[in-house]
């Protein structure tokens, strides 16, 4: 039987990986979804905004770039 390793998460971490999860979920691309996940935007406001009809990349907070490698 194969062993994986189990790293302990941080707080931090499992909050960002529910985020991330959500965004995903919501239909984000996941380049972007890590990085708002990552940051401190309103995760709740970034999912009903394109719920709305909003672009993904109209959604971005400020001080995050949509493009990729940005």
């Amino acid at each position: 039987m194969a062993q994986t390793a189990e790293f302990p998460q941080t707080e931090r971490e499992k909050v960002e990986s529910w985020r991330l999860h959500v965004l995903v979920e919501a239909g984000y691309p996941l380049m972007l979804a890590e990085k708002i996940a990552h940051s401190d935007a309103d995760l709740h406001r970034a999912v009903e905004l394109v719920r709305a009809g909003c672009t993904h990349e109209t959604t971005v907070p400020p001080g995050i770039s949509a493009r990729a490698g940005g």
